[in-house]
């Protein structure tokens, strides 16, 4: 989620198109406009700025036929926590390819 001139974005965010639209459909990465009030969006913004937090969106889901965003305020992984969680992703990778392969080569005999 972005702040630009006073207004919130929901930017990098697919939203698959229409399936029975047209060929005038949107396209599916572009930013969309967030509605909040102009005292919600300041507070945040300030929250954002002296503390230097990140505005994400927690939660997606629709009510009274509105797409409702829940947006929360976070701080950003520093480098050495991030390559940590680059390590873990690629052991868990290689642990499911490990699997697959096993599984790929087990016969009716080996049952």
């Amino acid at each position: 989620v972005e702040e630009r001139r006073g207004e919130l974005f929901l930017v990098k965010a697919h939203i698959p198109p229409y399936i029975h639209g047209n060929i005038f459909n949107h396209d599916p990465e572009r930013p969309r406009k967030l509605l909040m009030h102009k005292q919600e969006i300041l507070k945040l913004g300030a929250r954002v700025i002296e503390k230097r937090l990140t505005m994400i969106p927690l939660k997606v889901y629709f009510k009274a036929g509105k797409v409702k965003v829940e947006v929360g305020v976070c701080k950003g992984r520093q480098h050495a926590d991030q390559r940590d969680v680059i390590v873990k992703r690629e052991m868990q990778r290689d642990m499911d390819r490990a699997l697959v392969d096993a599984s790929k080569n087990r016969t009716r005999d080996d049952r």
